[in-house]
Parts: C-alpha cells; structure tokens; sequence
C-alpha cells in the first residue's frame, strides 16, 4: 500500500514539474517571438542584444528556440506519463 502512495506522490511532482517546464517554454517562446517582431520593426536596437560573433537576432531566436524545446519536453513527459 505504501508503495502506491508513493507512486501517487512521485506522479504529482512530475506532472507539477512538467507544467512549470511548459510555462516557462511558453512563456520564453511569446518573449522570443515578441523580441523578434519588435526588433524587425525597430522599436529597438536588436544589436543591444550581440554577443561576439553572434548577431542579436539570434541570441533573441535562441530564446524562442528554447521555449519551444522546454514546452516539448514537458508536453512530451506528460503525455508519456498519461499512457
């Protein structure tokens, strides 16, 4: 009997873990994209944002880039875990 408990208990901390992974992507994902529209239409210097070689459109892609991989991973674990 204990063991389901903790079974129960584990799966609880997963899927909480799993919903903050896809606030976070969601919400890396919209400032990414957001950053990127507003620098295309120059409402700010995308270049504040260059690291070395890197231009600063990419350091804001990578951003949205992320989010996008972090909301795929907690989609993915908490769909796996459904089955």
């Amino acid at each position: 009997m204990k063991l389901n408990s903790n079974e129960s208990s584990s799966s609880q901390s997963l899927k909480r873990v799993c919903k903050v992974l896809v606030f976070v992507g969601n919400l890396s994902t919209a400032l990414g994209c957001l950053g990127v529209i507003l620098g295309m239409f120059g409402v700010f210097d995308m270049d504040f944002f260059s690291l070395g070689l890197s231009s600063g459109i990419r350091i804001i892609g990578t951003v949205a880039i992320a989010g996008c991989l972090l909301s795929a991973i907690g989609y993915g674990i908490l769909d796996h875990s459904k089955k």
